[in-house]
């Protein structure tokens, strides 16, 4: 556990974020190396079925995680005030709820997994393959929601570090089952599913055993479990608008790639190697702004407003100076990083095309996130979720259809688009970070994220100051 309320501001973040920098890049790994081995030895047809699949998990679980970051905040500002009693109320609700969770979202995914695809357009010869992969991930869910449950409890009470040894301990048990599984065994697709199912598992049950043995506040005993209605309606108060939020970017997740689909297979395939590149590329910026709403948190908790704000400076700093890095190296680097999934020079053509355009953006997506991080760990989340809505529904998915289209039929009108073929996809993405970030600017000038805060009575209006 580690307290963020003393000490040098720069350096806590740094260092409480670092562990999670490298933990979000082994998750990351466990998606890239699939689509890896599953391009190399099955074709851009299983590489682009899996990436078709990945908006849709992304739907059945985006709802939960984001009530569970709700339940991060709460622990980590009861953490902060020294309230360890409702510390530990909160950790059993959250797994409570999430073990619900889990349960329902498994009957749903494996019940409607053709229907989901037909209604996002999937080209019919990905059709298969992509309902195979997603059944069998699907019904993994339960072991996803334990794993990320207690990664998201411990970074409540700040600890960043130990989740990160069961995910390495996950990562390397994936890659070398999707080597035994597609390699040698010769199991297909499929084989990339369970491969990611049974290494989540393992990473679950081994968190449980050594949290049980190590650690005096997360205990593992469904008998002693106990839920708690208030911190729950904290939690939800919190967490709901958040995972409303990634709902909602969820499912404009699938309405963006329903665009992709009508461009066929190629560009289905480039899409998803291109948006696995893209995914490693910002997790700087998002574990930056992760580690920036812990922080505020316990600061708030502890209330010290002053450190919030040399928080946030801190962190825009190191935030924009990685998203800088990473937009030089995959603007130099796409063709060969491209070449790792497939040897289809088409669909090589079509990512790197992406990745020159979305990349060069980086820096407006690193300053979206992170003032999303303080408002956020201050507890508010209401206007957060607005923004990424506004900017996701309103801009990004409007812009994908007007860019890439030569004319669009709007209730027996037509407009006109601007043609661009799936390029016009890759301009909307920056797009909508551009105006994500302006409106998310505006709204923490205005102050008001400051008095959302659950632990109360210990700000003195006269300390709150823009």
């Amino acid at each position: 556990m580690k307290d963020l309320t003393t000490g040098s501001v720069g350096r806590n973040i740094l260092r409480f974020a670092m562990p999670m920098l490298v933990g979000h890049m082994f998750q990351q790994l466990y998606t890239f190396v699939d689509q890896i081995i599953v391009g190399r030895f099955l074709g851009k047809e299983a590489l682009a079925a899996v990436g078709a699949s990945f908006p849709v998990i992304f739907t059945l679980v985006a709802l939960i995680l984001g009530i569970a970051t709700g339940g991060t905040i709460v622990i980590s500002q009861f953490f902060g005030a020294k309230d360890f009693t409702r510390v530990k109320r909160a950790i059993d609700t959250i797994f409570i709820v999430m073990a619900v969770f889990a349960v329902i979202m498994t009957v749903v995914g494996i019940s409607f997994a053709e229907q989901i695809f037909r209604l996002i357009n999937l080209p019919e010869e990905l059709m298969p393959m992509a309902t195979s992969y997603f059944t069998i991930y699907a019904s993994g869910l339960v072991v996803f929601f334990g794993y990320n449950g207690v990664a998201a409890i411990l970074r409540g009470l700040g600890d960043s570090i130990t989740p990160l040894y069961f995910l390495v301990l996950a990562t390397i048990l994936n890659i070398a089952l999707d080597l035994l599984f597609i390699v040698k065994l010769e199991w297909g697709i499929e084989g990339a599913a369970f491969a990611t199912i049974i290494a989540q598992g393992t990473a679950f049950i081994v968190a449980v055993f050594y949290l049980n043995k190590n650690h005096e506040l997360i205990k593992f005993n469904l008998r002693e479990f106990a839920f708690d209605w208030e911190i729950f309606k904290q939690s939800l108060r919190i967490g709901l608008p958040t995972g409303l939020q990634q709902a909602f970017v969820a499912l404009g997740m699938m309405a963006l790639m329903s665009i992709v689909n009508g461009f066929g297979t190629d560009v289905v395939a480039g899409y998803t190697a291109a948006g696995r590149l893209d995914s490693l590329a910002v997790i700087p910026s998002m574990v930056f702004a992760l580690a920036l709403a812990t922080f505020v948190g316990q600061n708030i908790g502890a209330g010290k407003i002053d450190r919030v704000k040399r928080g946030l400076t801190r962190t825009m700093l190191m935030s924009s100076a990685t998203a800088i890095v990473m937009s030089i190296l995959l603007i130099i680097f796409k063709y060969p990083l491209m070449s790792l999934f497939t040897h289809d020079k088409a669909v090589i053509d079509i990512g790197g095309e992406y990745l020159t355009i979305v990349s060069s953006f980086y820096l407006l997506f690193s300053g979206m996130f992170v003032y999303g991080g303080v408002m956020r760990g201050a507890g508010d989340t209401i206007i957060p979720m607005f923004l990424t809505l506004f900017s996701l529904w309103i801009v990004r998915i409007p812009a994908a259809l007007l860019l890439s289209q030569k004319s669009i039929d709007f209730f027996g009108f037509s407009i006109k688009g601007g043609g661009l073929g799936q390029a016009g996809i890759w301009w909307s993405i920056p797009c909508g970070w551009g105006i994500g970030l302006v409106l998310s600017y505006i709204y923490y000038k205005t102050g008001k994220w400051k008095n959302k805060s659950v632990v109360k009575g210990k700000l003195e209006p006269a300390t709150i100051t823009r």
